[in-house]
């Protein structure tokens, strides 16, 4: 296998290289956004030069699911980083019109490098949803009670990710260590290996956090063209515009009108019957509003009843309240004579 990949000569070496250097300076860039040109452009040159090397690696058949670790070159363990940096890299692009592809994309990849990583018997972890069935039923635990899964699958999620983190950081240290080592080309063939495969869990890691991003902003993105896709609910007729209402004076009745008129020359003025009337006719209120027979405000009268005999009800009912007024009124004004006698307040015509 070692043979097989020096066929490949340092082009597969360097096609990894460039991928991954690529990725360290989009990591550390200080660009103010993901989208301008040059961001961009090293995105696409990233993603041609691994998905170069993927092509070879393939070719080469590097990896095979018969295989064991220790068969695999220690020069060759850092190809199995591919998978996990075209993930990676699909990330970064940032056309929102394929963003649901890209991250369907993504996904792919890192799922690949994960059961790549797990033929292998690197790391222990649970591989996420999507794989196939079998794969599923080897890497899930047992059903559990439907009663009560979500306490128990919250406590394991937050603790398998604090798990994750302490890992993360300890494998941060240990390749900081030996990086120098390593790149400087001092290191045996044992420390080597003890790196690259440091790197892979790391990745590890990675992927599995990235998985579980990806999954949450589909969710919200299907849900989205879910919406836009959905039928519009039945409406009913458009309602008709409203003409604008023109300021005025609403009075009682016509005198009041008269009273109120010659006061404000500037507005006109409307009884109650006249304002009802027009807003009857523009379909604003309906026969049954306010003091038609039938509504709250005017009882309907009893069956049989003649538009005389209504009339005349009416007239009565007028005449009550012109009594209880005009009584009222006669009330008061006795009371205001009894507390001002004749002459009071004229002080002019004194003497």
């Amino acid at each position: 296998m070692m043979a097989e990949a020096g066929a490949g000569g340092p082009r597969l070496a360097e096609l990894l290289a460039l991928g991954r250097r690529l990725w360290e300076e989009l990591e550390a860039s200080t660009e103010p956004s993901s989208g301008a040109p040059a961001v961009q452009d090293k995105v696409r040159q990233g993603l041609d030069a691994l998905q170069r090397a993927a092509a070879m690696v393939t070719q080469l058949e590097l990896f095979s699911e018969n295989e064991e670790l220790e068969e695999i070159a220690s020069a060759d363990l850092k190809f199995m980083l591919l998978p996990a940096l075209l993930g990676a890299l699909t990330l970064k692009q940032v056309d929102l019109s394929r963003r649901r592809e890209h991250l369907e994309s993504a996904r792919e990849h890192f799922l690949h490098f994960l059961k790549l990583c797990r033929n292998y018997g690197l790391g222990s972890f649970q591989l996420p949803p999507g794989t196939s069935s079998e794969e599923e039923a080897r890497s899930s635990p047992a059903p559990r009670d439907p009663s009560q899964p979500n306490l128990v699958a919250m406590a394991m999620s937050r603790s398998a990710k604090i798990e994750r983190y302490k890992q993360k950081k300890e494998l941060e240290n240990k390749l900081a260590a030996m990086s120098s080592s390593v790149e400087s080309g001092t290191a045996d063939e044992d420390q080597i290996r003890e790196f690259y495969i440091l790197q892979i869990q790391k990745w590890i890691g990675n992927s599995l956090e990235e998985i579980e991003s990806i999954d949450q902003e589909l969710v919200i993105l299907k849900s989205r063209d879910a919406a836009r896709q959905a039928p519009a609910g039945p409406r009913g007729p458009p309602r008709p515009a409203r003409t604008p209402v023109k300021p005025f004076i609403l009075t009682r009745d016509a005198a009041q009108a008269r009273v109120f008129g010659a006061g404000y020359p500037g507005l006109p003025t409307m009884t109650v019957d006249d304002w009802y009337e027009q807003r009857r006719k523009q379909g604003i209120v309906s026969q049954q509003a306010f003091g038609e027979p039938g509504s709250p405000h005017c009882p309907s009268p009893p069956a049989g009843t003649s538009d005389e005999e209504m009339q005349k009800q009416q007239k009565e009912t007028e005449e009550e309240e012109d009594d209880e007024e005009a009584l009222q009124k006669a009330r008061d004004w006795d009371d205001w004579k009894d507390t001002h006698p004749r002459g009071y307040g004229n002080r002019h015509n004194m003497g």
